[in-house]
């Protein structure tokens, strides 16, 4: 669990927008909002894998953390398109036909990380750990240099989300990003991803972030007030969770009824010796 995502992402889009605000080049403000993602999460994973630091408490105080450094350097400041290279504005906004270059890059992103979790060794490991990090550690897995890895590997997504978002905005402030680590979990339980870890898909989690997206363009545009809004999300929040633990228990019960009778057909039968047979032998 990361719930600093959201402080990353403002920090790398301020951080890149002050570098284009001076002149600088576009993919070089992308690869430098990447970077500084990646920093972030290896901070995490270090905590976490090497200090044995519960992941929540961890995320909550690196969320903090950078959030006060993104105040203290950005403070009364504000990035706008009018700051930005026009060809990093119009990258933001245009695509290949009516599909947008941020969807493909998004897209992308989404495949070959679906990719990887499936077809690579280290992938599957992931699941493992879980599932079952004790488990995990004693079939070999190398589970805090995997556990390393993950943090890093997300916070060099939230780098790149933190660039994505000052292409597609163009305004970036000390607020930005705020509550978007509430979103990420939402979305993600939402599309059937077991919060405890082990159960789940890259691509639910999209299909679940596209469905709170949606709720929450859509329901304002209806007239709704947006405390309700975050009502409903709540509620498909709890929804999910409570499917998931419905369909956990049935699945334990299942499995469990299964190795029972597994147990009782394989149990050993004692020959049955005729009365013929007993006194020949």
């Amino acid at each position: 669990v990361d719930l600093s995502v959201g402080s990353t992402l403002g920090i790398s889009a301020f951080a890149a927008g002050t570098y284009l605000h001076g002149g600088g080049n576009p993919v070089i403000a992308i690869v430098l909002a990447i970077l500084l993602g990646v920093g972030f999460g290896l901070l995490n994973g270090l905590l976490v894998s090497l200090g044995q630091v519960p992941a929540l408490v961890v995320t909550l105080g690196t969320l903090y953390i950078i959030r006060g450094i993104d105040s203290i350097w950005v403070g009364s400041r504000q990035i706008t398109a009018a700051d930005l290279p026009n060809s990093f504005v119009d990258f933001g906004s245009g695509g290949l036909s009516a599909v947008p270059w941020l969807a493909l890059i998004a897209l992308a992103v989404l495949i070959a990380t679906a990719y990887y979790l499936k077809h690579f060794g280290s992938g599957r490991e992931l699941y493992a750990l879980g599932s079952n990090p004790e488990a995990a550690r004693l079939a070999g897995i190398p589970v805090r240099k995997r556990i390393l890895a993950a943090y890093t590997f997300c916070g060099g997504l939230a780098g790149l989300a933190g660039a994505m978002y000052l292409a597609r905005f163009g305004n970036v402030d000390s607020g930005t990003g705020n509550g978007y680590e509430l979103t990420v979990v939402s979305a993600v339980v939402v599309g059937g991803v077991v919060f405890t870890g082990g159960s789940g898909s890259v691509y639910g989690a999209a299909l679940g972030a596209l469905l709170l997206t949606s709720i929450n363009s859509v329901l304002p545009a209806l007239g709704v007030s947006s405390v309700w809004v975050l009502a409903i999300n709540g509620v498909l929040l709890l929804l999910a969770i409570a499917v998931d633990r419905v369909v956990a228990l049935r699945v334990a019960s299942a499995l469990k009824k299964k190795s029972a009778a597994a147990r009782t057909t394989t149990a050993p039968v004692k020959p049955t010796v005729k009365k013929g047979d007993a006194g020949h032998a």
